[in-house]
């Protein structure tokens, strides 16, 4: 390290037991109806370098990391490795310092946006999948969806409908494409399960 500093690694790998420690029981605590695989893919989606690096980029973290000359001229503060690092260490510091009432929240506060994120795209996936997997079970085609779109640019809705052979078997609606297929197969999913 440079100037003769010790290394992060430690608090490291202290924040990175922490993180996956206060986001697991985080979604086992408000993802009730969630089986085991379910949170494992939640904790996954956020504890991960990806997710991490972000998080650190929007709170300007690169600024604040002692680097190397050639790690800082070969643009080491963007790095993704980098950055989830340092936020790892971070946390193994707040830990360290606060224990678990300084950083949980600390953890929770930073990672909201990407625990929101998170559930809305398992959600997604799961009711596409869900869907898919009832119908092939009942030998029926798979599902297509198709989209409409209404507003401007700036505003766009989107209306989506589930369609199995060349029947509506549900429909949704949602700022994205993917929210209003999502809600459609929901729909078509508990509309099945209904009515057989």
């Amino acid at each position: 390290m440079p100037g003769g500093h010790d290394s992060n690694e430690r608090l490291e790998f202290l924040g990175d037991a922490v993180l996956g420690w206060v986001v697991a029981e985080h979604v086992f605590r408000t993802q009730l109806g969630s089986n085991e695989g379910r949170l494992t893919d939640l904790r996954k989606s956020v504890v991960n370098a990806t997710a991490l690096a972000n998080v650190a980029r929007d709170i300007e973290l690169g600024r604040f990391v002692l680097l190397g000359k050639g790690e800082t001229a070969g643009g080491g503060r963007d790095k993704t490795s980098i950055l989830s690092d340092a936020l790892e260490a971070v946390f193994g510091a707040v830990y360290l310092d606060g224990g678990s009432v300084a950083v949980g929240p600390l953890i929770l506060r930073l990672l909201d946006g990407v625990l929101d994120t998170a559930v809305n795209a398992i959600d997604h996936f799961d009711h596409k999948t869900a869907l898919q997997e009832l119908l092939a079970q009942r030998g029926d085609p798979a599902p297509t969806y198709a989209i409409e779109e209404a507003g401007p640019d700036h505003e766009k809705h989107f209306f989506a409908r589930t369609v199995v052979g060349m029947q509506t078997v549900g429909t949704g609606e949602g700022r994205s494409k993917k929210q209003a297929e999502q809600q459609a197969a929901r729909a078509a999913y508990e509309s099945l399960q209904r009515n057989g």
